[in-house]
C-alpha cells in the first residue's frame, strides 16, 4: 500500500521551527516556560508517530524512508521530550547534547541529498535539511549563551529561514499531491 505523508511531515516541521525562533528568541529565558508546552507537545506528538512509522514501515520509495523518516522521529522525540521537560522544569542541557548528534545525521543527509541529486529540488532540501539542523547542533550553545540577544537573534533567523524553505517545500507539495492523488484508489477498492 503506497502512503505519502511526507507533506504532513513537512508543516508540522514548518510549525515546529517557527515555535522553536519564538522560544529561542523570548522564551528561553521567560519566567513562563510553559506556555510552549503544547506546541512543542502537538509538534513531537505529530512528528514521533509519522517518522516512527516510516522508520518501521518504508511506505515511500527509496531513501526518503531514511531522510525524512530518521530525522522527523528524532526531531519528534525532541520536542516532545522539550515539552515533558519544560512542564516538570528539567534542565535542557542533556537535550541539547542529544540534539547536537541529531543535528549532524541532518547535515550529513542534507549534503548527500545535494551530492545525489535527490528530491524534486536537492539544492533547496539540502540546504532545508542543512539550517535545520543547525539548530540542533546550536543547542547547547544556546542555553549557555541565552542572555545573548544577538546570538538568539541569529539563531531565530536561521530557524525561520529553514521554517520558509520547508513551508515552500510542503505547499507545493500539497498542491502537486492534490492532482497527483486525485484519482488514486485504494487496494481494496479496485
Amino acid at each position: 500500500m503506497f502512503i505519502d505523508y511526507i507533506t504532513l511531515m513537512l508543516i508540522n516541521m514548518v510549525a515546529g521551527l517557527f515555535l522553536l525562533a519564538d522560544y529561542v528568541y523570548r522564551g528561553i529565558d521567560s519566567d513562563n516556560q510553559k506556555r510552549w508546552i503544547p506546541g512543542f507537545g502537538v509538534t513531537g506528538a505529530i512528528a514521533f508517530t509519522t517518522g516512527l512509522h516510516m522508520s518501521f514501515t518504508w511506505p515511500i520509495r527509496g531513501s526518503f524512508n531514511i531522510a525524512f523518516g530518521e530525522t522527523t522521529l528524532l526531531f519528534g522525540i525532541l520536542f516532545i521530550a522539550a515539552a515533558i521537560a519544560l512542564s516538570l522544569g528539567w534542565d535542557l542541557l542533556t537535550l541539547a547534547i542529544y540534539a547536537f548528534f541529531a543535528g549532524l545525521v541532518a547535515i550529513v543527509i542534507g549534503f548527500r541529498i545535494i551530492n545525489l541529486g535527490i528530491t524534486q529540488q536537492p539544492l533547496m532540501s539540502g540546504i532545508g535539511f542543512i539550517l535545520t539542523r543547525l539548530s540542533g547542533v546550536c543547542a547547547a550553545p544556546t542555553l549557555y549563551w541565552k542572555t545573548n540577544r544577538t546570538w538568539r537573534l541569529i539563531g531565530a533567523a536561521v530557524l525561520i529561514i529553514a521554517a520558509l524553505i520547508w513551508a515552500l517545500t510542503g505547499y507545493l507539495a500539497y498542491w502537486n499531491h492534490l492532482d497527483s492523488f486525485q484519482k488514486w484508489v485504494p487496494a481494496p477498492m479496485r
